[in-house]
Parts: C-alpha cells; structure tokens; sequence
C-alpha cells in the first residue's frame, strides 16, 4: 500500500521482503544507437533516401498518417520493419476506414478508438543511417541479395547495443561482472557461429566458465521468455546471478516502400532499434543488492494449430513473412484464460487490483486488452509510455515497460501484484506473475 504525509502527497514505499528462493529482478539497463529518429516530420527523409518516385505510394503513407488515429508520420529510414513483424501485433495499428485499400485484412482496430486510448510514436532510434546507404546503396533496391551486407551490419551492432545496457545494468547493480555466473542472450537481429553471447561475455570480461544461452528468433516474446529461462536458472542454481540482455535491430528486414507490400508501411510506424539488460538472482545480498521486483511463477503457452498463422521466412532479401488473417481474433479470445492461469497461483481474481506490464505491440492491442478484460484507465500507461518513447522494440520493450513500471510504484506505492506479457510466433503467450518490493 502507498502512504501518504500530511499533505496527502506519496511518501516513500515501503519495500516488501522478497520470498526466499525465488527470482528476483536486481537492476536494469538499456541502450540505445546513436541515430534518434522524430517521428512526426520525416516521410519527405524516407523518400528521399530510399530514392523512391512513386507518388501513389506516398499519398498512401500520408494518407495512412491522417486517417490513422494514431497519427503516424513515416520516419525515413524505417522501413526495415520485416524483421519484427514476427510479432503479431504490429498490424493492429491502423484505422478500419483504410483497411480496404492499405493494409487488407492485416489491419485491424477497435471501435472504440477515443483520444484517450490512442498512443502516439513519437521517437525511436535506428542503426540505420545515411553513411550506411551510402556504403550499401544496393540496400535500398528492390530485389538485391544483400543477406551478408545486412549481416555485416547488424551482427556487431547488436552487441554493441547489448553491450552498453549490460555496462549500464551492471552500474546500477554494484557488483563486480566476474559475479555473473550465467547469461542470457536473446536477439532476432543476428546470425552467425558463435554467436553474440560469446562475443559479449568477452567484451565484458566474464569468467570463461560462464554459463552461455542464446535465444534466436523469438520476436516479441523474446523478452518475457528470457526472463522465464532466467528464472529458473537461478531458482535451481542457488547463489547464481544470471545476466539477461537482449538486443534488436530492423536491419534484416530494411527495403524500399513497394505497392505489393503495403503492410510494411504499417510496421514502420511503429518499429526501432536498441537493447536492454537485467540481471537476475535469488536470495538477494540486501547490504548489496536491491531487488525490485519478484518473478513469482511463469507460463509459456501455444495456441494449437496456429503454427502457420505467423510464417518467417529468410531470404537472400532478409526476412519476409506472412500473417494470417485470423490472428488478431485468437489472441483476443485467449487472453483472459492466459491471465486466469498467472493470477491463480497467489488467488488473484480481480484484473483491477494488478499493475500490468504489456509488451506494446501496438496501440490496439493495448486497446483490445484493455477493454476485454475492464482494465482501468491508467492501468496501461507504462505500456502506452514505451511505445511513444521507444516505439516497438521487439524483445527488448518489455524491459522499457517494467523500467517506467519501477518508476511508478517507486513514486506511488501501489498494487504488490502484476503481469507481465508478450505474444509472439507459434501462436505463443508468454506471461510472469509479478510481485512488487
């Protein structure tokens, strides 16, 4: 519970003890690459450097920023969205108005749009720049085979990122790097033999005897899931410290606006680039270690029969993918069952009384959770705060979100219990019960 002076303003919250054994969030960082991208003045940019004459194509994309309730305006250099589209919920973006004529059945929105629930994209950050067109120019012609140029760029570019918000986790955490005994690498943004993790438990000096896992190509989920595997790890390796980062960028799925692809239009209004890192143990040093948040229990979960329903593809192109058209309806009719099944465990019934950690996929699917399960107004605002800083960041979000979410019961107190969730390929849910020190 919050408390307040006597001028009814929060006073500080009282931590909560941490439950032993179980895995406890110990601190936080993030990175970002050095190119900040405003979102609302840079469809003329977009065109310009992907060299791209066709008018139709950009009245479309003005066109989709007036109509959308979002208000979103094409940064240049953003196409590259193909990558994250593995993520389901990129296409729940626009309004039903264009569906028709921009964006088919891949769009989708609810109804009950209002000023209050749209989530603006205000800016985002790109490895993407115009000195990497100018090296690579065949990366914005339609049809090249730029798969090793792609690669050229994203494999060290994702470690740099990862390796920033490592430093900056392990800054806020106090203790020497050579006190983590496990890491964690989750990315959808490279490929290559070894992989990053090698290259960044190098780079940061760790024992050669760290323990390394890589999880590829788990797009949106990436996050919770990396959070599930460090749980376990460190509930059944008692003392261990696991250090999780993931690490994203578009560079894989970067081309030229195309008629034939008006879906990837909508993905880039919403996709950027940047990484994030948590380290996770139990049993805390409290003399040297402040953990803020409790992962209590885990679940991963498929919908049967759905596997078809995300396809990812690589090509000599990058990534391409197609998405089903039933995709939108099937998390919605599942999502209440998926949180029943968290809350269970500690005899949560009520959604109100949680604070809710959502990847944002984007601004509708904040909305289709909200109003399928009653949600009050402001229970979403950490969610809705990442994707208008951030915009979508694949894996990494999450952690954006549960970063402003420590912020929040820090200043006000609050609920002790939350969720946090991501959907992703398969069709698959990952979902944490949260508990708040």
């Amino acid at each position: 519970m919050s408390k307040t002076d006597n001028n009814g303003a929060p006073s500080h919250h009282l931590k909560r003890a941490s439950t032993p054994g179980k895995a406890t969030v110990l601190a936080i960082g993030k990175a970002f690459p050095g190119q900040l991208i405003p979102q609302e003045c840079l469809v003329e940019g977009y065109f310009r450097d992907t060299k791209c004459k066709d008018v139709s194509i950009k009245e479309k994309l003005e066109r989709l920023c007036k109509q959308n309730s979002i208000c979103f305006k094409l940064p240049y250099l953003q196409i590259q969205l193909l990558v994250y589209a593995l993520s389901p919920l990129f296409f729940l973006v626009a309004s039903q108005r264009i569906t028709s004529m921009d964006v088919h059945y891949l769009l989708e929105v609810d109804s009950t749009f209002n000023e209050r629930k749209t989530t603006t994209v205000k800016t985002r950050y790109t490895v993407m720049s115009r000195e990497i067109l100018d090296k690579y120019p065949e990366l914005a012609t339609e049809g090249s085979s730029t798969i090793k140029q792609r690669l050229e760029i994203a494999n060290p570019a994702v470690v740099e990122m990862a390796l920033e918000a490592s430093l900056a986790c392990i800054k806020e955490w106090g203790r020497p790097a050579t006190d983590i005994t496990h890491i964690i690498y989750v990315s959808s943004s490279e490929i290559r033999l070894p992989g990053g993790d090698l290259y960044l438990a190098s780079q940061l000096g760790l024992k050669n005897d760290v323990n390394r896992v890589m999880l590829y190509f788990l797009g949106c989920y990436g996050g919770v899931t990396g959070l599930r595997v460090a749980k376990d790890i460190a509930e059944n390796n008692p003392g261990s410290r696991v250090l999780l980062t993931t690490s994203e960028t578009t560079i894989l799925g970067f081309r030229p606006p195309n008629k034939a692809r008006p879906y990837d239009l909508v993905g880039a209004a919403l996709f950027g680039d940047g990484a994030a890192a948590v380290i996770i143990g139990t049993d805390p040093v409290m003399i040297k270690e402040s953990p803020f948040m409790e992962l209590n229990y885990a679940v991963q979960q498929f919908l049967p029969g759905t596997q078809n329903v995300i396809d990812g593809r690589l090509s000599e192109e990058g990534i391409n993918f197609k998405l089903g058209r039933d995709l939108p309806q099937k998390i919605e009719d599942n999502i209440e069952e998926f949180c029943r099944k968290l809350m269970s465990k500690a005899s949560l019934t009520e959604f109100n009384d949680l604070f809710w950690a959502v990847h944002p996929g984007g601004p509708a699917i904040l909305n289709r959770l909200e109003n399928t399960l009653k949600l009050n107004n402001r229970k979403l605002e950490c969610s809705r705060r990442a994707l208008m800083d951030y915009g979508n960041v694949s894996s990494n979000t999450i952690f954006y979100v549960m970063e402003y979410m420590r912020e929040k019961l820090k200043r006000e107190g609050g609920e002790e219990w939350g969720l946090a969730l991501a959907f992703g390929p398969g069709i698959t849910f990952e979902g944490i019960l949260l508990r708040s020190l």
